[in-house]
């Protein structure tokens, strides 16, 4: 699986995700930045086959309307330590990517996660 990681969320997860073994880039490593807009990390998720990890609910409002970008993992744990962030995904990982298998859509809450078709 190949990742895009957002803006509003720390380098710090697409670090974690390539040490998992998964492609994966920040924000901060496109031309950009973290001022890259959201249109044009669609067309890179959409181009490289990518999924988008966001915080940011204009990424489920374009998922939902246009279909952009092709899948989405759709971060609502409110405001928690980067380090609880991917303790999270670490403790999760295998079922995130379990999810993403036959799901576009997939939520992240602290307790839960829920997975749209």
């Amino acid at each position: 699986m190949k990742f895009i990681v957002d803006a509003q969320l720390p380098k710090a997860l697409s670090d974690f995700l390539r040490f998992k073994g998964f492609d994966s880039i920040h924000t901060l490593e496109l031309p950009d930045k973290n001022k890259t807009q959201d249109n044009i990390i669609n067309t890179i998720a959409d181009k490289e086959s990518r999924i988008v990890i966001t915080k940011d609910n204009d990424f489920l409002e374009s998922f939902l309307l246009e279909g952009k970008p092709a899948k989405l993992v759709l971060i609502k744990t409110g405001n928690i330590r980067n380090t609880e962030l991917i303790t999270l995904f670490e403790n999760q990982l295998h079922k995130i990517s379990l999810l993403l298998e036959d799901s576009p859509l997939i939520v992240i809450y602290k307790n839960e996660i829920v997975a749209h078709s």
